[in-house]
């Protein structure tokens, strides 16, 4: 407990001096006058990662677990390579067809995350599944678990970890390509980002930029802890 309460100090201590470090770099100055266009563009960013993020999830989380029963067993792979169109495609390409079927703004931009997130949630959840233990399984079903009972109370939550890997990678994607969707007219930090760029105006670049990067730790971090807890929680009982 001492030693995790040390590294938990540690790891503070280091942030603080990274965010003082990363202000001073950036400049008071530069802060004061993009408060109100940064508030703005943070809230558009969120609003298009946690929109595409939760349908993804919505689509990914029950897709992975179709995929793991045995009757799908020789079809998984192939299936899988459906959702791996937003991967294989540049985020950009992506975009445009985006762009081409629904217009521009803040739809197209949701649709496009949403495929970009798709694989890794239902990668990892098809494989946390299939990586239960027969035996786990088998015990269920001995002591007279239906095959529901059998998914909801013992492969589900062994599977947790992986899938949470899953949607940490997937929310990683996602925060780092949402700044594209201002090229088809929707608002997000890329509307920071890519001005700052075509002015030349780095510290309205750098603020950008380091907003992004801050906000993907921030939502990696709390997955984490939640997730942590909920185990702990889950393991207690």
């Amino acid at each position: 407990m001492a030693n995790r309460y040390g590294k938990g100090l540690l790891g503070g201590a280091i942030t603080i001096v990274l965010l003082a470090l990363l202000v001073h770099w950036i400049g008071i100055d530069t802060f004061k006058q993009y408060q109100d266009d940064l508030l703005f563009y943070l809230q558009a960013h969120l609003v298009l990662v946690l929109a595409s993020m939760l349908a993804a999830l919505v689509v990914g989380i029950p897709t992975g677990i179709v995929l793991s029963r045995p009757s799908m067993v020789h079809r998984a792979e192939r299936f899988m390579q459906i959702f791996n169109i937003g991967n294989t495609i540049p985020p950009l390409a992506v975009l445009a067809i985006a762009l081409g079927i629904l217009g521009i703004g803040s739809g197209p931009a949701i649709f496009a995350l949403f495929l970009a997130s798709l694989l890794p949630i239902v990668r990892n959840t098809y494989e946390g599944l299939k990586n239960v233990q027969g035996s786990l399984k088998e015990a269920a079903t001995g002591i007279g678990m239906t095959p529901r009972q059998v998914l909801w109370r013992v492969e589900l939550p062994n599977a947790v970890p992986i899938m949470i890997g899953g949607v940490r990678v997937a929310l990683a994607i996602n925060v780092g390509t949402a700044p594209l969707a201002f090229l088809i007219g929707a608002n997000s930090l890329g509307s920071l980002i890519f001005p700052g760029i075509a002015l030349n105006n780095q510290p309205q670049l750098l603020l950008g930029a380091a907003c992004t990067a801050l906000l993907a730790l921030l939502l990696d971090g709390l997955v984490t802890l939640g997730s942590r807890i909920w185990l702990e929680r889950g393991l207690a009982r």
